[in-house]
């Protein structure tokens, strides 16, 4: 038997899924996280940043988040195993490597493989939404590796500092 799903003022009536049985059984819903630190802490990340940790996703290794860098500052060496994309939401930053900066509103997409340093020298910092798929290698000045973020880093990174702060684990993000 399918849903008849009946639309509030102003949205589309669609016609039945055939599979809505198998959707409701097997089919996750979609998540929403609030823009308040009681759904997401800003979360401590080196000297002059924090992430605001949005989604975990342990079947495809990809975890979405906004980084804050603040008052300007740096964040080391670092490669990327996966795609990568981002969305300036505050401030202005760039990659050492590259002539471009970021600004409110752009869009950077970064490859597997691509490795950069990335920098703000704005007085108010910057913030960005990063989506995240696989591995992130971290590098010291000597071009070492000295440190692997997967997506359960990010997990433990998060989870830490709830459980070390008394805060509640936010279920809904993970997806």
């Amino acid at each position: 038997m399918s849903t008849v799903i009946t639309p509030r003022p102003g949205l589309i009536a669609l016609p039945p899924e055939p599979h809505q049985a198998i959707v409701d059984e097997f089919g996750l819903e979609g998540g929403f996280v609030g823009p308040g630190e009681q759904d997401s802490p800003w979360v401590p990340f080196g000297e002059s940043a924090a992430i605001r940790h949005l989604s975990f996703d342990v079947r495809s290794g990809a975890v979405a988040n906004i980084l804050w860098v603040k008052g300007g500052g740096r964040i080391g060496t670092h490669r990327h195993r996966g795609a990568v994309s981002a969305i300036t939401l505050e401030g202005s930053w760039g990659y050492y490597e590259y002539d471009w900066v970021a600004t409110p509103g752009s869009f950077v997409y970064e490859t597997p493989g691509t490795a950069h340093t990335l920098y703000s020298d704005d007085p108010n910092g910057m913030k960005a939404m990063f989506w995240i798929n696989g591995a992130i290698e971290f590098f010291d000045d000597a071009g070492q590796l000295t440190d692997t973020f997967d997506v359960f880093w990010f997990i433990n990174h998060y989870v830490s500092h709830c459980r070390a702060n008394g805060l509640p684990i936010n279920q809904s993000l993970f997806v």
